[in-house]
């Protein structure tokens, strides 16, 4: 069953991404209006060598506990999208991050000396594009860790079982942006504007929930060639 409908905490998450921004996919770009791709970046060393049992795209509940993981909730949507803006539907999105203790689902993270790993937060989650390229995640808003001041989210996408990019999430205007090596490693101040969006708190909720809107754009692929031509 695609990932986009499994969870049975579905209802939930496609009523709660209403409530973030719009979903932009900018169809009909000319040639000369073509989005910039989405910069690469290093998938670091906690992609979880163990995958979790739940991997659905609700990382605050695992499975049918009641009890939810520490963290500020944040609703993370956006677009998979070509250069030209057109939606990549049936792409597989996989995120992951640290919990609020800043561990990661890893075994070589869990293991050191740091606060008591979240075994409520699924640390992993994956989601199949919808036909408009969307994708949607209920998830804690990112914190930083020693090594990296800027709170991140790691985030995959694959299609017909092939990675195409993997890249980082950062929140826009975090202090601690300018201090981390990692972003500095995407080069110009554009290509690391571009691995921002903007964090804001959703003002109906009653449990300071968060919201994310962040689209990823691919890189030329021949069919956007063609379409160019």
């Amino acid at each position: 069953m695609p990932a986009r409908t499994h969870s049975r905490r579905s209802a939930i998450l496609i009523g709660s991404a209403a409530l973030a921004s719009p979903l932009f996919t900018n169809r009909g770009l000319f040639a000369e209006e073509l989005l910039k791709p989405t910069p690469r970046l290093t998938e670091g060393p906690f992609y979880p060598n163990e995958l979790p049992l739940d991997q659905d795209n609700d990382l605050i509940l695992i499975n049918d506990s009641t009890t939810p993981a520490v963290g500020q909730i944040t609703h993370l949507t956006g677009c998979v999208l070509t250069p030209a803006g057109t939606p990549v539907k049936n792409a597989t999105v996989e995120i992951w991050q640290c919990d609020a203790n800043a561990v990661y689902l890893h075994t070589r993270d869990s293991n050191r000396k740091k606060p008591q790993q979240d075994a409520n937060f699924q640390g992993y989650g994956k989601f199949e594009t919808s036909k408009d390229g969307g994708y949607r995640f209920r998830t804690i808003k990112p914190v930083p860790y020693p090594g990296r001041p800027a709170p991140h989210i790691h985030i995959k996408v694959s299609q017909n079982g092939h990675e195409v990019l993997t890249t980082q999430l950062c929140i826009r205007g975090h202090e601690g942006n300018a201090r981390d090596g990692v972003l500095r490693g995407a080069g110009s101040d554009a290509n690391r504007n571009r691995l921002m969006a903007d964090f804001n708190k959703l003002a109906d909720s009653k449990i300071g929930e968060w919201a994310c809107h962040f689209d990823v754009v691919l890189g030329v692929t021949p069919d956007d060639r063609k379409m160019q031509r």
